[in-house]
């Protein structure tokens, strides 16, 4: 992910899986404390989802000013809540002294070609005890046309994502999640190969998947899934 225009067109999309975004944001919430840096927060559907309570402060940080302009127009029609700013650019960008409680990526590590000088970068701008959370597509073998279409370097596991944990963190969550949603997308792979689902794929999947999802996953206790989730906290 550099600073230039978005590649991908499916965020309008995903922005309706309403289901899926309460699904995985149970798992999020508790990790974000007061002060929340949301990096590359695209047209704000994430924000959206955790903004409904209150945050000391909220930093949508997004390298592409069309993207962030679109959430800018939420906040001044208080479709998002005033303690949501916005920032254009990376988190290499950050002035010095800027530290959070939470760094989250939300589909976006999977975007920057250098994940682990990334999250590097991130955890020196967490507070001791800080979360560095990553929700990402899992299993490299799942590569697909959609994938390189909207710029995709990699899908992870937990032995990759692991790989990657920055010198002063350690991994305290790493689970997967949509186990069900594995099998679309495999047959996505071998099959329909498409550079974008439809709306009414989307729609299927979060109507209909994932509340089968959620209560296949806990059953094999999260030990496979569409998507990995993975915690580092900053070591004090």
């Amino acid at each position: 992910m550099s600073e230039e225009n978005y590649i991908g067109d499916e965020l309008e999309v995903f922005a309706k899986a309403d289901n899926w975004k309460s699904y995985f944001s149970r798992f999020i919430t508790p990790h974000l404390g007061e002060k929340v840096l949301e990096v590359g927060a695209g047209i704000g559907a994430t924000t959206e989802i955790f903004c409904d309570k209150e945050y000391k402060s909220w930093l949508c940080l997004e390298p592409d000013a069309t993207l962030l302009s679109e959430i800018d127009a939420k906040i001044k029609k208080e479709e998002l809540p005033s303690f949501c700013e916005t920032k254009k650019g990376l988190v290499a960008n950050l002035e010095k002294d800027a530290f959070f409680d939470s760094i989250i990526y939300i589909d976006v590590l999977e975007h920057i070609e250098n994940d682990y000088e990334e999250l590097i970068q991130a955890s020196q701008h967490l507070k001791e005890g800080g979360k560095i959370i990553v929700l990402s597509p899992a299993y490299q073998s799942l590569y697909s046309p959609f994938d390189k279409a909207i710029g995709h370097f990699r899908r992870y596991d937990r032995a990759s994502i692991s790989a990657i944990t920055p010198p002063d963190t350690k991994i305290i969550k790493s689970i997967y999640l949509d186990a069900v949603g594995v099998f679309l997308s495999f047959a996505n792979r071998l099959f329909l190969r498409q550079n974008n689902p439809t709306d009414q794929q989307i729609q299927f999947w979060d109507k209909v998947i994932i509340p089968i999802s959620r209560l296949f996953d806990p059953i094999i206790g999260y030990s496979a899934g569409r998507s990995i989730l993975c915690v580092w906290e900053k070591m004090k």
